[in-house]
C-alpha cells in the first residue's frame, strides 16, 4: 500500500515506521525543521514492542513530491487542522483516502464537508509515545493500536486492504464495523480525561482519591453520552461504567497528553476537544455545564505559558 503520513511526530513516526518495517511504501510529509532533524538523527523507534530504525525514510515537504498515495494518515494536532485542508484536497483529488487519527469528533464532520464523505475514513489511535531530544520515538506502553473502519460503503475495499497490512505489521489493528460509535466512545473518555487532569493539574491517581473530583469526571462522561445520543450514537450507562473501570485501572501517575502539554507550556487542544463538544451541543440545543466550566478553566493555558498577572 502507498501510505503518506501527514506529520511525523511521535504518533506519525511510530505508525509510519511500523508500516515501513512491514514493507509498505511509506512517505512522511513534514515541515523543513522536522525533515532536517530526521536527516541528521535518523528515524528511530525505541519501543517495548521492539526497536526499529528506518534507514532511508522518504521525507517530503511538498505534496507534489509524493508518489502515488492510496491512504493519507493525518496525525496532526487539532489546532493545525485548518492549515492541512488545502493539502488534503490535493491528495483526495488524486484518488487518496484520508484516515484521521486526531482525538475528538468535530474534525470528522469538517473533513467530510471539505473533502466529501467518500474520502474520510474513521480512525482512532491508542498509544503512549513521545519524541526525545533527538526526535526519536519513545514508545513506553503495551498499547500501540489503531482502530479504523468505513464511514462510507465505498471504503470497504480499502479497509480490507488495510486489514491485511495490519496483520503483517508490528502493531495492533482493529477493523471496526461500528467506527462511529468507537469514535464517540473515545471522545467521551478523552473529553473527561484531558479536561479534568488539565484543569486540576493532577494525574489520574490524585483525582481518583478525591470523591468530588471523581464525580466531576463521571458527570462529564454523562454529558458526552447525552451529546452522542443527539447524533444518533447509542452510548448508555454501561459505556460510562466501562470507561470508569478503565480509569480505575490506569497507573497513579497516568495523565492526558493535554495535561502533559500544559506542564510543558505548549499549545493545548482545548478548543478542538472541549470547545468542539460545546459547539456541537449548541447545534443540538444542549447545555453541558461541567464541560463548559472545564473549558473556561483550561482556556487561559491554550496558547502556552499564560501571564499570571503578578510581577
Amino acid at each position: 500500500m502507498n501510505i503518506v503520513m501527514f506529520g511525523a511526530g511521535a504518533l506519525g513516526a511510530y505508525y509510519g515506521g511500523r508500516w515501513a518495517e512491514a514493507g509498505q511504501n511509506v512517505s512522511f510529509l513534514v515541515r523543513e525543521k522536522r525533515k532536517k532533524q530526521i536527516e541528521e538523527q535518523g528515524l528511530i523507534i525505541h519501543s517495548v514492542a521492539g526497536d526499529y530504525q528506518l534507514d532511508h525514510p522518504k521525507l517530503i515537504v511538498d505534496p507534489d513530491e509524493a508518489e502515488a498515495c492510496d491512504l493519507l494518515v493525518l496525525s496532526v494536532k487539532g489546532y493545525h487542522l485548518n492549515e492541512t485542508l488545502p493539502i488534503l484536497k490535493k491528495f483526495v483529488a488524486s484518488g487518496a483516502r484520508v484516515l484521521p487519527l486526531l482525538n475528538g469528533i468535530e474534525h470528522i464532520y469538517r473533513l467530510q464537508e471539505e473533502l466529501g464523505e467518500e474520502a474520510v475514513l474513521g480512525g482512532l489511535a491508542f498509544i503512549i509515545a513521545t519524541l526525545d531530544e533527538k526526535g526519536h520515538v519513545v514508545h513506553t506502553s503495551e498499547s500501540h493500536d489503531i482502530v479504523y473502519g468505513p464511514l462510507h460503503p465505498s471504503q470497504e475495499n480499502l479497509c480490507a486492504q488495510l486489514e491485511q497490512v495490519m496483520q503483517n505489521s508490528n502493531m495492533k489493528g482493529n477493523l471496526s464495523r461500528m467506527i462511529s460509535k468507537s469514535l464517540w466512545q473515545k471522545y467521551m473518555f478523552i473529553t473527561a480525561f484531558s479536561g479534568v487532569t488539565t484543569a486540576a493539574n493532577l494525574p489520574i491517581g490524585r483525582i481518583r482519591e478525591q470523591e468530588d473530583t471523581l464525580l466531576l469526571f463521571r458527570s462529564v462522561l454523562h454529558e458526552m453520552a447525552t451529546l452522542a445520543n443527539t447524533f444518533d450514537i447509542d452510548l448508555r450507562d454501561e459505556d460510562i461504567e466501562e470507561t470508569m473501570s478503565r480509569v480505575s485501572g490506569l497507573s497513579f501517575e497516568a495523565t492526558s497528553s493535554m495535561h502533559q502539554d500544559r506542564r510543558k507550556g505548549l499549545n493545548l487542544e482545548v478548543d478542538h476537544l472541549q470547545g468542539g463538544a460545546l459547539r456541537l451541543a449548541k447545534q443540538s440545543g444542549l447545555s453541558l455545564p461541567h464541560i463548559e466550566t472545564l473549558h473556561a478553566l483550561i482556556k487561559p493555558f491554550e496558547s502556552g505559558n499564560p501571564t499570571t498577572g503578578t510581577k
